[in-house]
């Protein structure tokens, strides 16, 4: 008795699927449907697909072929027609390959904070850094027997003939000289109100009274005796504290911060912005400055402008026009250099910046906020939003000039109560 199923034998040449040794056709390898429960393939409970013969443990006849109506309550799942992940144009808002399209507000949303971010940073670290390098020598404090503080702010600029620093090359090329100490060139009271900013020159040679003062650097208390003498001498005495005491006692303006500059940072601020274009209606030449223009618009360069603004002796009205050419390059360099090409070009900023705050010498009190703030008041003057004039003078006695006491007095008072200033020079 064969024990092997109906078509199976020990032969292996029998066993049907075993290469062509078979005598029996392909067909007979069809898969007999075996009914498991009603239905066929699709609904309720499914069958189990049939068995090849060779493979039954009960052998059978090879069923008959399944038409397509058969198959018509199978569902496999997939759509006609149509390729899994979406055929060439990929599924909705993917690519070819089923990957979602990118979220392009998301990125754009992204992108802005990422950009925010940095400019803040950058804005943080410019700011601590410039902070940092802020001279703040000048002690306010130490000023005695001030003026009440009025409206608006009141800034005392102080050009100085400081050599600290420059080279021996420096002072050559500069033409400055080597004197000892230092002296005032020029000395300015900028008040930034809310009815225009005004730009006061006060000229050197100003007869003043020197007021009983504390030494700065002593403490000691020197009463005031009555002397007159000129206004930068106050500052030879005993620096700007004492400059500071002095231009409060005589004009009865109370000043709020003080900034100072050497002719070195002078220079180097004028060539770190590459120059500073000028009209000069009149062209001049000093051997002393070493001036030399023609008349016209010009660019000058750091030495051309330091000569610009210490010629005194080739101008017909001395120091008073010194002061004007004085306020008119300040405004221009103030004027170029609080815009968008130097403020947003770190090229021209941090330059500009290292070259004012390395020379820069301010009060205790000044901040950034209060730098930038003196900068663009002198930007509107120069725009004419604000007023230039010269401390009102009314003749010279012994060679110092002597201030219009009423015009004064009327100009100190316009400012401390932030009025519009009417007052004008003569």
């Amino acid at each position: 008795m064969n024990d092997w199923p109906e078509g199976w034998t020990g032969d292996s040449r029998d066993r049907y699927g075993r290469g062509s040794a078979s005598s029996r056709p392909e067909s007979a390898r069809a898969m007999r449907h075996v009914q498991r429960g009603g239905g066929g393939y699709g609904g309720g409970q499914q069958a189990e697909p049939p068995m090849p013969p060779h493979l039954s443990p009960h052998g059978g006849s090879v069923p008959g072929q399944r038409g397509p109506d058969d198959y018509a309550e199978y569902d496999n799942g997939y759509n006609t027609g149509q390729v899994y992940g979406g055929g060439r144009g990929g599924r909705a808002g993917g690519d070819q390959y089923g990957r979602p399209a990118p979220d392009w507000r998301r990125r754009i949303k992204i992108g802005a904070i990422t950009l925010v971010v940095a400019l803040l940073a950058v804005s943080i670290g410019t700011y601590f850094w410039a902070d940092s390098k802020l001279q703040r020598r000048v002690d306010l404090s130490k000023v005695i027997e001030r003026p009440e503080t009025g409206e608006g702010t009141n800034y005392l600029i102080v050009g100085s003939d400081s050599r600290e620093g420059m080279t021996a090359a420096d002072k050559k090329k500069l033409r400055t000289g080597s004197a000892p100490g230092k002296r005032t060139d020029s000395m300015m009271i900028l008040h930034v109100g809310s009815n225009g900013n005004t730009m006061i020159s006060l000229p050197r040679d100003s007869d003043v009274e020197i007021p009983s003062y504390r030494g700065s650097d002593s403490g000691k208390l020197f009463p005031g005796q009555g002397r007159h003498t000129k206004l930068n001498a106050s500052y030879s005495e005993d620096g700007p504290q004492l400059l500071v005491r002095t231009v409060e006692s005589n004009t009865g303006l109370h000043i709020d911060h003080y900034a100072e500059i050497g002719f070195g940072g002078f220079a180097k601020i004028v060539d770190a912005v590459g120059g500073v274009e000028m009209n000069i209606p009149k062209g001049f030449k000093d051997e002393k400055s070493g001036a030399d223009f023609k008349s016209g618009k010009q660019t000058l360069d750091g030495p051309q402008a330091l000569a610009f603004v210490r010629t005194r002796y080739a101008l017909p009205g001395s120091d008073l026009d010194r002061t004007k050419n004085q306020q008119k390059f300040l405004s221009a360099l103030a004027s170029q250099t609080a815009t968008p090409s130097t403020v947003l070009n770190p090229f021209r900023l941090y330059p500009t910046m290292g070259a004012g705050l390395d020379t820069l010498v301010v009060d205790k009190d000044m901040g950034l906020f209060d730098l930038s703030e003196m900068f663009f008041a002198m930007k509107s003057v120069s725009g004419g939003e604000g007023k230039q004039l010269n401390m009102p003078t009314s003749g010279s006695v012994g060679g110092n000039l002597q201030w219009d006491k009423a015009k004064v007095r009327q100009l100190v008072s316009q400012l401390k109560n932030d009025e519009k200033v009417t007052v004008s020079s003569n």
